[in-house]
């Protein structure tokens, strides 16, 4: 089992995470693993990404180290081998057949660590008739049905950022697996292997529960007619007399009581059973809610279990009360970002370093991985 000195908080201290720079979901999947408190060493290439922020800003790169490495380079492929050779973890997000190619594939890494947790990133998986094709998060949604649900009907789908694809479907199901991976490499007997987690996968996987309704016949195949997907009038969102919404999710009787009774629509509302007269439910909801702003409808809603809440912008969150009570943000280095998550009573997790700039740690990985050669693998920190 690989130990580390560095990084002395979380439940992974001690794990060996070896990240080959990409982006998306595999860069977020590693800082997840870092964040709780596993060293995990970014190897980058010389020159810096191709797409992404300044490295300076580069969230999802905290609580990592950096190194350069040239995997052109004759000696390149040696040396992150030399690293896999002391990783619990090696995470990678290129097209399949890239990593053989590039000579550090499963293979070459087995062989030099046949404990090595494995773990492949990509959106279509390692093998199928789309695997060699270029996408994105939102082709990979759309593929699996996922997409569908989200947005009104009559209007296009709606695009969620790419939080339901790359972070969703493919960072957390890639944490999950090497992480189930790893227990089983350390059990007697147990071997490493690879572990294939694809966008694809994990977002129909997301819709598990959907899936099961629809079966069942409790969900519409079609986008904004379902309680869950906008379709249901009191859980949506509505807008305020200042232009913001709140966000209105009172499915249970005794929330909706509460909500109707604050909203100030009671004795006035259909029957919120009779699915006939949703719309005329959503318009009168919607009235309401335009008659004053979302401040006042916060101070409103405040301390109650009507299970409303305003729907506030990136900026605003972190200032919300609640979420500053619990310190769900944090700053760091000037940069407000969003806490590690989950908590642990017994080992708990912090943001230790801001964004690792590429090859800064190259000395101190070399040491502590006891790889004397990796500052000379054909790279160098870019100037």
């Amino acid at each position: 089992m690989a130990t580390t000195g560095y990084g002395s908080h979380g439940p992974l201290t001690g794990v060996r995470v070896l990240e080959l720079a990409g982006i998306g979901p595999g860069p977020f999947a590693a800082m997840l693993l870092a964040d709780l408190g596993a060293d995990v060493v970014r190897v980058d290439r010389p020159g810096g990404p191709g797409l992404g922020i300044d490295p300076a800003y580069d969230l999802t790169n905290r609580n990592k180290r950096s190194v350069v490495v040239d995997l052109k380079a004759p000696d390149g492929p040696g040396t992150v081998l030399d690293l896999a050779a002391r990783a619990d973890i090696l995470i990678e997000g290129y097209r399949p057949g890239v990593a053989e190619r590039l000579g550090v594939g499963p293979d070459a890494a087995f062989a030099r660590n046949p404990k090595l947790v494995y773990g492949r990133m990509t959106g279509w998986g390692q093998e199928g008739p789309l695997a060699e094709r270029a996408g994105h998060d939102i082709a990979y949604i759309a593929l699996t049905g996922t997409l569908s649900v989200i947005g009104k009907p009559g209007e296009p789908p709606a695009v969620p950022a790419n939080l339901v694809g790359d972070y969703a479907g493919g960072s957390l199901y890639l944490v999950v697996g090497v992480l189930a991976a790893l227990q089983h490499a350390r059990t007697p007997g147990g071997r490493g292997q690879v572990v294939d987690a694809a966008i694809v996968d994990g977002a129909a996987h997301l819709a598990t529960m959907i899936h099961g309704m629809l079966a069942a016949g409790g969900w519409q195949d079609r986008r904004g007619s379902n309680l869950l997907d906008g379709g249901c009038p009191f859980y949506g969102t509505y807008e305020t007399a200042d232009g913001e919404y709140m966000a209105v999710g009172p499915l249970e009787q005794g929330f909706y009581d509460e909500f109707s009774t604050l909203l100030g629509i009671d004795g006035e509302a259909p029957d919120r059973s009779d699915v006939t007269r949703w719309d005329e439910l959503r318009a009168l909801v919607a009235d309401r809610f335009r008659a004053r702003t979302r401040a006042e409808w916060t101070e409103v809603f405040a301390g109650s279990d009507a299970c409303v809440a305003p729907v506030l912008s990136l900026r605003e969150a972190p200032h919300h009360p609640h979420l500053a009570a619990r310190s769900t943000f944090v700053e760091h280095e000037g940069l407000t970002q969003p806490a590690p998550a989950p908590r642990f009573s017994a080992t708990p997790v912090t943001v230790r370093r801001g964004p690792a700039r590429p090859g800064s740690d190259t000395e101190a990985v070399a040491a502590d991985w006891d790889v004397p050669g990796l500052g000379g693998a054909g790279g160098a920190p870019p100037a």
